[in-house]
């Protein structure tokens, strides 16, 4: 049986460009032999491989949650994967021997039948922000995907979540009061006719925080009738349960305003008033994300509605001591959705103030083609890569990890603006800032 270290220190541990086990500390050489491999050899870890797999893929330090089994037992660690060179380099952290969840290595390896055996296939796990982390391969090849393409995706990507017969959905609802959960059902978005019924428990990291889930999933044949596979672009049960305390915000935000409980300096009066507008907009966008995206689009103003997320979002600029530019052209007509290009616009000036130096300017321009009208968010950051152009629009990616955000603003956006037949497009390079540029079909 692999033991724990001996006292609470990082377990070490390096692969070559292959993803063969070349170094490591006692601890994971031995896990590494219970598991039918040796130090030489490709790691027999799957999900740590995952997360090596991971860094690997992205170019880029990661750190996730993931499970190990050994001959007799799961041992829950957190895994830190850095590329160096060709090279992954390993930290394995807060290594906590937990019972056997399902059927044992040893087992497996001694021909304990094919009942044991199917009972782990379906295997998936995932970190606190449903990211994938590791498919077993017979998930993967009963969904349609490729593991290796699937690592780092969000769990939605690849499955749809479906409702159940109380209109929840119970991985939200676990997702959300961090606890495990039981029967939830998904179907693939690579084949309508594969439907899933997920089941997950609770990973902890290794300060005992919330860090994801690891579950299995088992097959069921997709129900008949209307609306059997109707397409979902949104979770409206996630929809659901953000709009009632958004609803609650706006109501304490405009109490605040109103000064309804006494005096109140006017700073914070002015606190109040922008807390309402921004929770008004998230709302807004909640029902955008919410409706059909193939309904047609009406004509909006991107100079207006520029103007308009300009104001919603001065306060923050403020705070950096960034400087918003924004030109005055005549109204430049375009076809889309209103709410829909609101939320772009914000997205793109919310990450151009983000990256902007201190007293550093932020300049909205307009454009208008034969065909097209766009607007062109620029920012004096550090500018980006051309190998980051494209991952940048990928969820749950930001241009420079160390910046905060959830990764999914310019993701959203692109998503958004081709819903509506237009795009939003990137012009940077190091260290001369970065342009998005976000264009619509011209009214």
């Amino acid at each position: 049986m692999a033991s724990a270290p001996s006292e609470p220190r990082p377990v070490l541990g390096r692969l070559d460009r292959s993803g063969r086990l070349i170094a490591a500390d006692p601890e994971l050489e031995n896990l590494q032999r219970e598991a039918g491999s040796d130090l030489g050899q490709t790691l027999a870890l799957p999900q740590v491989a995952a997360v090596a797999q991971l860094a690997r893929k992205l170019g880029t330090s990661v750190g996730r949650p993931a499970i190990a089994a050994s001959a007799e037992n799961d041992i829950e660690l957190w895994v830190n994967a850095k590329p160096e060179g060709d090279e992954i380099a390993l930290s394995l952290e807060g290594w906590t021997v937990r019972p056997a969840a399902g059927p044992r290595l040893a087992t497996i390896l001694a021909g304990g039948g094919e009942a044991a055996g199917a009972a782990a296939q379906n295997e998936w796990t995932t970190d606190e922000e449903l990211r994938i982390i590791s498919l077993s391969s017979e998930f993967a090849n009963l969904l349609g995907v490729e593991v290796a393409e699937a690592a780092g995706a969000p769990l939605t990507r690849i499955l749809r979540l479906e409702e159940d017969a109380d209109g929840e959905m119970p991985l939200i609802s676990a997702l959300a009061a961090r606890r495990g959960f039981s029967g939830q059902r998904a179907r693939s978005r690579s084949d309508e006719n594969c439907m899933v019924v997920l089941n997950g428990d609770v990973v902890t990291a290794a300060d005992g925080n919330f860090a994801g889930f690891r579950g299995t999933a088992e097959s069921e044949k997709p129900s008949a009738g209307p609306g059997a596979a109707r397409p979902i672009g949104f979770d409206h049960g996630l929809d659901e349960l953000l709009r009632s305390p958004i609803d609650r915000i706006i109501e304490s935000a405009e109490q605040i305003v109103a000064r309804s409980d006494g005096p109140l300096r006017g700073d914070y009066a002015s606190y109040g008033n922008d807390i309402a507008s921004a929770a008004r907009h998230l709302l807004s966008v909640l029902r955008a994300m919410s409706e059909d995206p193939t309904h047609v689009h009406g004509l909006v103003d991107l100079a207006s509605l520029a103007a308009e997320a300009v104001i919603m979002l001065e306060s923050s600029a403020e705070e950096r001591a960034v400087h918003i530019e924004l030109d005055r052209p005549e109204p430049l007509r375009a076809r889309g959705q209103e709410r829909a290009v609101i939320q772009i616009l914000v997205n793109l000036i919310v990450n151009a103030i983000r990256y902007s130096p201190e007293s550093g300017t932020v300049r909205l321009s307009f454009s208008r083609t034969a065909g097209t009208a766009s607007v062109t968010v620029s920012d004096e950051g550090p500018g980006i890569g051309a190998g980051d152009e494209q991952r940048i629009f990928e969820r749950f990616e930001r241009a420079h990890s160390k910046e905060g955000g959830t990764g999914l603003g310019l993701a959203i956006s692109r998503r958004l603006a081709r819903s509506m037949g237009g795009d939003v497009t990137l012009d940077s390079a190091p260290g001369e800032g970065a342009r998005f540029t976000l264009t619509l079909p011209a009214a």
